[in-house]
């Protein structure tokens, strides 16, 4: 385990630490890391999904595990959506956001890294469907259900939005060379890796600094939101698959996971809209800093 923390897993953590310690320290301001956090998030993570997406063999992605993750996703979601809304009286946007807090996993620029210095690209085979999966048709489903749900917009702007953004437009274009099996050009593969190489550390470089201006005392919101990530979401992903897919070797990955933080792409979903950050950003600070345990007990 302690191989795997020190060797694995903590080299990553470490951009976000070293980030929320520049921005502590005041070498990085907040405004030049929402900056480089908007960059990354509409530059390179469109590269990086695109790549990603455009060349993974669908065929051998363990669809009932994978299934079994997503009936999880959905339950987790209502449930920390409906305790946000109702039990903590939060905004709906807000609410939608804490909801995706507790379900989109950091998968893709923290787990799926972690898992390949471990497994190897081929081993972790399972954390790159999930990462697929989520980089996709969920966090498709978020980008456009949160343009929706803007005040003061109708149906047509916020089709018009959707209609330019890079993200979007990234995974509609990944999905569709992938069914017609086109081969992605060498140039162009070159290109997009160099580009979606620098989303993780970018990313995760930028909220820290963003995160290192919020209160560090979890407040009650924070301590729900963030127990049912770490708690909640493992069991029901653990129950899901017992029932769709038991013994399934690939379940493992599937646990470890839903173990992991929460992704960043709530934070930058709610910068971009305007919405209140302050419980999502304690959310991310917590769930990065206590899941380290049990990824490195997971693994």
């Amino acid at each position: 385990m302690l191989d795997i923390l020190t060797g694995n897993i903590l080299p990553v953590f470490s951009l976000l630490a070293l980030g929320f310690l520049l921005g502590r320290v005041g070498v990085i301001g907040a405004q030049e890391a929402r900056a480089v956090n908007r960059i990354s998030f509409l530059v390179f993570q469109p590269a990086l999904i695109f790549l990603l997406v455009a060349r993974i063999d669908v065929s051998s992605f363990p669809l009932r595990p994978l299934a079994g993750y997503a009936l999880a996703e959905i339950v987790a979601f209502v449930l920390a959506y409906q305790v946000a809304f109702r039990v903590f009286h939060r905004g709906r946007a807000e609410s939608w956001l804490l909801g995706m807090a507790v379900v989109f996993v950091n998968s893709l620029l923290y787990v799926w890294p972690i898992s390949v210095l471990i497994y190897g690209a081929e081993g972790a085979a399972p954390i790159t469907a999930i990462a697929a999966w989520d980089s996709t048709f969920a966090f498709g489903f978020f980008i456009i259900s949160m343009e929706l749900l803007r005040g003061g917009r109708g149906p047509r702007a916020a089709l018009a939005s959707m209609a330019v953004n890079p993200v979007l437009i990234a995974i509609l274009l990944a999905i569709a060379v992938n069914i017609a099996g086109l081969t992605v050009p060498a140039p162009l593969v070159t290109a997009l890796d160099f580009a979606g190489s620098a989303a993780p550390p970018l990313t995760l470089l930028a909220v820290g600094v963003i995160l290192s201006g919020s209160p560090l005392v979890p407040t009650p919101v924070v301590l729900a939101i963030s127990g049912m990530k770490l708690a909640l979401f493992p069991v029901l992903v653990w129950v899901a698959l017992a029932g769709v897919a038991p013994g399934d070797p690939a379940g493992a990955q599937f646990i470890l996971n839903a173990a992991g933080p929460s992704g960043m792409m709530a934070f930058a979903l709610a910068l971009l809209h305007g919405v209140r950050s302050e419980a999502i950003t304690q959310v991310i600070i917590w769930t990065s800093l206590i899941s380290l345990i049990p990824l490195a007990l997971l693994a």
